[in-house]
């Protein structure tokens, strides 16, 4: 459950470390996002000397969420942290080269197949 205010570390090589959510691009009516969901938001911490600055407003895509999500399969998927990769644009592809840490298959069906390909631990 990501809602505007919540801080998520980026997961990529972007050069971001932390990013604030400010809009769920998902409708006007609602209230949070799940692991899929495309949010606009704002960089926190940045590394120096990289492509991606601290308060340079960006869209990226949530990839693990601390809230159970529940799979088409009845099981449950739960990480231990909030986490996003920064997306291109208005594009679904990843601006970084290199995806850290764990990702959903979920992501693959939901049309991130870059992300999903990019990722080494598929969950």
């Amino acid at each position: 459950m990501i809602q505007p205010g919540t801080n998520l570390k980026v997961a990529d090589n972007t050069g971001a470390k932390i990013v604030r959510c400010i809009r769920i691009l998902k409708g006007s009516k609602h209230r949070y996002a799940r692991i899929g969901d495309i949010i606009v938001g704002s960089v926190k911490e940045a590394e120096p000397r990289r492509t991606v600055k601290k308060k340079e407003v960006v869209r990226a895509v949530i990839i693990r969420q601390k809230k159970p999500y529940r799979l088409p399969n009845g099981f449950y998927l739960r990480f231990d942290d909030n986490a996003v990769v920064i997306l291109e644009g208005k594009t679904k592809n990843p601006k970084g080269n290199r995806i850290l840490g764990p990702v959903p298959r979920i992501l693959k069906q939901k049309g991130f197949e870059k992300i999903a390909a990019l990722a080494k631990e598929l969950v």
